[in-house]
């Protein structure tokens, strides 16, 4: 139901040649009529102009390749919801991604334990699972799935808090805790207890502290995520694609930039909150950047909606499809430069077949005014332009995944 902004454009040429041409017709009759008295030929060289010129083409280029082109990108596992993003596909420069669910599993598992005032690893995990329960972030899961592994024990908590991309809060009996990030203790003034982050070898981290009844630094847990199969292909095909790749994340700095070693992007930007993601996108497009975003989860979705391009996994949430104008039903990334290059694939196509409908256009209508068609020629001519533009658009289901970038037609 949405229409690409050629499209619109091509309305309005529309709104203008349609009386142009009408103009042009007319013209025509009297030029004839008054010039040599014929007045059957005068009649057949102006009916010959409003054959020839029936914008049929220049409205079946834009949707007969939208059509074919998200048809064929649905059959390889690429739902194109938004045909905006067809054209901003040719302009993009830069791709943000998201790391945890995006380049990695999304499934993290524990892999360090640290415990300071005497406290007991046993403990400190068993009261951050029970607290964790409630909570729906890839990091609590590895931590409860942990926990119940080794039959822990568990313990009520209550008052529940959640802040996204920080932490959360809750009480268990009467201590009242706090997990998160680093600057989400560090608003409880426990920030200088808390070991330097670069010693954890790029481990995404959850901060255990207790604040009431009182204020006490109690451990740290690190976890690690794995690379999803084909990230680092991703990453390699965009840059042969001629766009810039970056990791945006809310993770710590370590965990970000071990993640971008190990796929080959050298520009990160770590440690943001859900709100400074949005943020952090505005400044790129505001500093020229044509940027697509791709995310999976909650905090994603207002990046997503702010992002020139907006591509979401297909196993993310669901807030994070709705704001996504391209959603990638596997959760591969390499479909991530497939989507790109099929956009483009269609937007070449609607560039493509504008022109031969425009050029039709100019050069046919001169040849009608001047009456060296006849109206039969013109129809078959005019059916002729808008078979051609088809055929074109069709073309397109000859795009398969990963073929080479510099195809001279639509397929």
């Amino acid at each position: 139901a949405t229409k690409a902004p050629v499209e619109r454009l091509v309305d309005k040429v529309a709104s203008i040649f349609v009386p142009l041409v009408m103009f042009i017709a007319a013209a025509t009759y009297l030029t004839w009529w008054l010039g040599i008295g014929d007045l059957d030929r005068a009649f057949a060289a102006a009916i010959t102009v409003l054959v020839i010129a029936c914008p049929c083409a220049l409205g079946l280029a834009t949707p007969t390749a939208v059509m074919v082109g998200t048809g064929v990108a649905a059959r390889n596992g690429i739902l194109i919801r938004d045909t905006e993003a067809l054209e901003s596909a040719r302009a993009m420069d830069l791709i943000l991604l998201d790391k945890t669910g995006t380049l990695t599993t999304g499934l993290p598992r524990m892999r360090v334990i640290d415990v300071v005032n005497g406290q007991e690893k046993e403990a400190l995990i068993a009261i951050t699972a029970s607290i964790l329960v409630y909570s729906n972030h890839p990091l609590a899961h590895a931590v409860t799935e942990f926990a119940a592994d080794r039959n822990m024990p568990k313990f009520e908590s209550k008052d529940f808090i959640n802040y996204p991309g920080k932490g959360v809060e809750a009480k268990v009996g009467d201590r009242k805790l706090v997990l998160g990030n680093r600057e989400f203790l560090a608003e409880h003034n426990l920030v200088a207890d808390i070991p330097n982050e670069d010693d954890w070898a790029g481990l995404s981290l959850i901060h255990v502290a207790e604040v009431a009844p009182k204020l006490s630094y109690l451990g740290t847990l690190g976890m690690s995520d794995s690379l999803r199969p084909g990230a680092a292909k991703a990453v390699a095909q965009l840059k042969a694609q001629g766009i810039k790749a970056a990791i945006l994340s809310g993770d710590n700095q370590a965990a970000t930039r071990a993640i971008a070693n190990e796929i080959g992007i050298s520009e990160i930007i770590a440690g943001v909150q859900p709100e400074g993601k949005a943020g952090e996108v505005v400044r790129l497009r505001n500093d020229g950047h044509v940027v697509a975003m791709v995310g999976d989860g909650i905090n994603d979705a207002p990046a997503l909606a702010a992002a020139d391009i907006a591509i979401s996994m297909g196993g993310g949430a669901h807030v994070a499809m709705e704001a996504a104008g391209i959603t990638l039903m596997r959760d591969d990334p390499q479909l991530i430069a497939d989507a790109i290059e099929i956009s483009r694939a269609v937007a070449r196509c609607i560039r493509q077949n504008l022109f031969w409908a425009f050029v039709y256009n100019i050069v046919a209508l001169p040849v009608a005014a001047l009456g060296l068609l006849n109206p039969a020629v013109a129809g078959a001519a005019m059916a002729l332009s808008s078979v051609s533009v088809i055929f074109n658009a069709l073309l397109l289901r000859r795009w398969k995944p990963e073929q080479s970038l510099d195809r001279k037609d639509c397929g």
